[in-house]
C-alpha cells in the first residue's frame, strides 16, 4: 500500500467515525468535518511533528483549531493517532464527556487551545509562533480556519500581526468550502478574493485541492521553505465530502444525521 492509498484509507475511517459520533450525539456539525478529513489525515499521519505517547512534548508542532465546531474531525483523528481510545468517540457531546461540542484544552490530550468564538484562533496562533521565535525554537504553529470565519474582524488583526513580526513559523490553512450555517458564503458575506487579500497583507499564499494528498503534502513542504513572512494555504474542499446527499449542501453545516441518515452515509463510505 503506497502513502496516498494509506492516507485515503485513514481519511475514510475518520469520516465513518465522524458519522457515528454525530449520530450518537444527536447534534453537532457534519459538513465541515467530513470536508477536512483528508487534510487532518495528512497532518497527523504525515506532516506534523508530534508524539501521541508524549502529548506535552515541548518540541511538538502546535495545531490550533480556530473553527472549534469542526471538532469531530479533530477528535476522530486524535483517536486514530492513539491519543485516546477509539471507543471514547461515542461520548461526543455527552454530559461529563471529554469530547465537548467545542474543544476544551484541559479536558483532552492533544488539544492546544479551547475554541468556540470564531476569529480567535489566528491571534492565539500568532502568540504561540511569536513565543517560539523568542525562545529560538523550531516547532511550527498550524492554524485551521474556515472561510466563513473570515467574516470576523479579529481574524484580520491576527493577519496584520503575523505579517508585522514576519512569523514564518506560522501557517494558516483556510477551509474554503463556500458554506456557513445560514447559507453560501457568497450570499452571507462575500470574502473573495482571499488570495488577493492575504497577499496584500504580506502573506505568502498557496492554493490547493484539499482532497489531493500530493497537493496537501507539497503545500506544507513549500511553506517550510518560505522565510520572513507567514503562509496561508487556501484549501478548496467539498463540504460533506464522501456522502453524496450531504456534499455542497449548506444545510449540513450544523446538523447531525439521524440514525437512518447515518446508516445511509456509512453505506456510501464503506
Amino acid at each position: 500500500m503506497d502513502e496516498t492509498e494509506r492516507l485515503n484509507k485513514t481519511a475514510n475511517l475518520i469520516r465513518q467515525d465522524i458519522i457515528k459520533m454525530l449520530v450518537s450525539a444527536g447534534s453537532g456539525h457534519t459538513a465541515g468535518p467530513l470536508g477536512l478529513s483528508d487534510i487532518f489525515a495528512a497532518l497527523y499521519f504525515r506532516i506534523l511533528n508530534h508524539n501521541p505517547n508524549n502529548p506535552e512534548w515541548s518540541e511538538r508542532d502546535r495545531l490550533v483549531l480556530s473553527c472549534g465546531h469542526y471538532c469531530p474531525v479533530l477528535y476522530a483523528t486524535l483517536a486514530h493517532a492513539k491519543y485516546f481510545p477509539l471507543s471514547e468517540l461515542s461520548r461526543l457531546r455527552k454530559i461529563g464527556s471529554r469530547l465537548q461540542g467545542h474543544p476544551h484544552r484541559e479536558s483532552l490530550s492533544g488539544l492546544e487551545t479551547t475554541s468556540g468564538p470564531l476569529g480567535s484562533g489566528l491571534s492565539e496562533s500568532c502568540g504561540m509562533a511569536l513565543a517560539a521565535k523568542m525562545d529560538h525554537k523550531d516547532w511550527r504553529v498550524i492554524c485551521i480556519l474556515s472561510d466563513g470565519e473570515q467574516d470576523e474582524g479579529n481574524t484580520w488583526e491576527g493577519v496584520m500581526l503575523a505579517a508585522k513580526y514576519k512569523l514564518d513559523n506560522l501557517l494558516a490553512l483556510i477551509d474554503v468550502n463556500k458554506i456557513q450555517i445560514d447559507g453560501f458564503t457568497k450570499n452571507i458575506m462575500p470574502v473573495e478574493s482571499l488570495k488577493d487579500k492575504y497577499h496584500s497583507f504580506g502573506w505568502e499564499v498557496l492554493e490547493i485541492d484539499g482532497h489531493d494528498f500530493n497537493q496537501i503534502i507539497e503545500a506544507f513542504r513549500k511553506a517550510k521553505e518560505i522565510k520572513n513572512k507567514p503562509t496561508v494555504i487556501l484549501a478548496h474542499t467539498i463540504p460533506g465530502k464522501g456522502v453524496h446527499f450531504m456534499e455542497n449542501k449548506y444545510e449540513w453545516h450544523g446538523k447531525a444525521p439521524t440514525k437512518k441518515e447515518g446508516e445511509k452515509a456509512l453505506n456510501e463510505l464503506k
